[in-house]
Formats: structure tokens, sequence, C-alpha cells
């Protein structure tokens, strides 16, 4: 059987993906949370998302909900939620992948890395020692072992558990 052409990859190649103007956090926000829009869960003041273009399997992010692209611009009660859903997000990730590390991070601004500058968010890379081979340095390609509907049941699998 030739994996290039699965059924998942296919609907990706084929899919009209056009890309949305506006932000794409605050369109998902707009959906109701499935393994399409990738929300996890939402809290009172900001929510969890799987990245849609992952370093590693389980690469979450805590966001807002308001768009905004500063610390300083979010009040302390949302600043705090969104380091309680980080916390939590770590457990969650070690109790599903064991991980021996992980990056947590925020990119403040375009020329800092973030690739969605408007909408402050917080990275939750698992990590492994290892885990960067070949293909991500030399050929710029991430394997991932598993698809991300498959990372978004397994984690919000475990996030309700984690209740």
């Amino acid at each position: 059987m030739n994996h290039l052409f699965t059924p998942w990859r296919m609907t990706y190649l084929t899919t009209n993906n056009k890309p949305k103007t506006g932000c794409v956090f605050c369109h998902a926000l707009a959906e109701p949370d499935s393994a399409e829009n990738l929300i996890l869960f939402r809290g009172e003041r900001a929510f969890v998302i799987l990245n849609r273009f992952p370093y590693t399997s389980g690469h979450l992010m805590v966001l807002p909900y308001d768009h905004q692209p500063s610390l300083e611009a979010l009040d302390a009660p949302t600043r705090a939620e969104m380091m309680e859903l980080t916390t939590r997000g770590t457990a969650v990730l070690t109790a599903i992948y064991h991980p021996q590390g992980f990056n947590v991070g925020i990119n403040l601004g375009e020329a800092a890395g973030a690739g969605v500058a408007a909408h402050l968010h917080i990275h939750l890379v698992p990590r492994w020692v290892g885990d960067v081979n070949f293909m991500t340095a030399v050929g710029e390609t991430r394997v991932l072992p598993e698809t991300l509907e498959v990372t978004w049941q397994k984690v919000k699998e475990a996030w309700v558990q984690e209740t």
C-alpha cells in the first residue's frame, strides 16, 4: 500500500485551503470544538488549541479570548488563567506522551518569530532527547507519528480526565 496517498492526506491536498482573512484563532473560536478547529478546552478567559503545524505530537497553544498582541494588554485574571492552563497542559501531555522535557514560550511580535503576532499565544512543545533529526534540520520537514485528529482525540480525552 502506498502510504503517501492515504485518504486523510488526499483530503488535505484536495481541500480548498484558501486562507481566510482575519485571525485564525478568532475564526477557530467561532466554531464548535472539534478535531477540525483543534480547540481542546475553553476556560473563562482563555482557551487551549492544538498547533495546526506542530513541531512534535501534542504541540499545544494557550490563548486569551481577547485578540491582543501582548501580555500587558491583558488583565491579570486572564494572564493567571493562561498560566494555569499552561500548567494543566504540561500535566496532560506528560500523562499521554511521557516527554523528557518541554519548550514553553511566547514569541512576542513578528521579529521574535510570532506567526500570528496580533493574537498572543503560549506554545507548549513536548520534547525528547534526540527528537530533532535530519528531516527537520536538512529537509525542512517535520515527521510526526500520528495525525492531528488522533492527537486531538488523545489530548481531549486526557484533558477531561484531568478535571
